[in-house]
């Protein structure tokens, strides 16, 4: 921990700018084209009540701000963490990085640590946050700033934090379900460059295409499925629909603290499948794989 800290911070003073600006930029354009902007409602939610409509209003437009910001920052960081193995070569600074006291395991891990976790993490948070204005202008916009005033704050800030946290919480295992196929990416790059990871899809298309072929069944196919939809569940949805607490808005909220841990119990159980496992003893090869190339590279600069 005491070497990963500080390459962390290498992350954060290289890329605070970039991470200030997709925060700043996207939500000062939200609340520009909201405020002069026309907001078009359907006839469903034009027929509710002005505070079950400001309801609605506030939480759906919070909701959506805090899911854009993190599928902006998240997607971003994943090509950063993708293309993070290469990066000390290009430069030859991975000659400066082994005078410090620390490992070729460790500069691999903290921008993974970084990129994959703190900053969606972080993105969740500040998403929320920004939300508020956000929500703010729309209902002022439709019902008036009053009725934005007007909405019970503490009973829509509790609900909203239990979803934070169940997000939060889920995020960690989301990332070991998809850890192989990020490392898979990760190493693909490291050998091929630019073409990494398409010929990552390619190699991985034809194989799935061979097996399916050869033994009569999707195996690669099903596997890829398995890991892309335990890692969507374990973020939300792996004990179902919250839709099936109620319709009403007002009905709802105080529902959704308990669907969230609810289906965080459900996220955790999933993490005792066999795949798992074998996910994870994958992920360790290919990060071997990637610690044997970086000590190979660092050993020819």
């Amino acid at each position: 921990m005491k070497n990963l800290l500080p390459l962390m911070l290498r992350e954060w003073l290289q890329h605070r700018f970039a991470w200030a600006l997709l925060v700043l930029v996207p939500v000062a354009l939200s609340l520009l084209l909201l405020s002069v902007g026309t907001i078009q409602l359907d006839d469903e939610m034009t027929a509710m009540g002005p505070r079950q409509l400001s309801l609605m209003l506030a939480v759906l437009s919070m909701v959506i701000t805090a899911t854009a910001l993190l599928m902006l920052l998240a997607t971003t960081s994943l090509f950063i963490a993708l293309g993070s193995p290469r990066r000390d070569h290009g430069d030859r600074s991975v000659e400066f990085w082994l005078s410090m006291p620390s490992g070729h395991a460790e500069s691999l891990l903290a921008p993974m640590l970084v990129h994959l976790l703190l900053v969606p993490a972080a993105a969740l948070v500040i998403g929320y946050v920004a939300a508020i204005p956000v929500s703010m202008v729309v209902v002022g916009r439709v019902t008036g700033l009053g009725e934005w005033f007007a909405l019970p704050w503490g009973q829509i800030l509790a609900t909203l934090a239990a979803l934070l946290l169940r997000t939060l919480a889920g995020l960690p295992m989301a990332v070991l379900w998809l850890l192989p196929l990020l490392l898979a990416a990760m190493l693909a790059n490291a050998l091929f460059r630019r073409w990494g990871l398409p010929l990552l899809v390619v190699v991985m298309v034809l194989l799935a295409q061979g097996l399916e072929r050869l033994f009569g069944q999707p195996v690669l196919a099903d596997t890829l499925g398995a890991l892309l939809f335990n890692a969507a569940t374990s973020l939300a949805g792996a004990g179902g629909s919250p839709g099936e607490q109620g319709s009403i808005p007002l009905e709802a909220l105080p529902a959704l603290p308990g669907w969230a841990l609810r289906d965080f119990a459900a996220a955790v159980q999933r993490l005792g499948q066999p795949l798992l496992v074998g996910a994870l003893l994958v992920s360790a090869g290919f990060f071997a794989a990637l610690v044997a190339w970086r000590r190979r590279g660092a050993s020819v600069a």
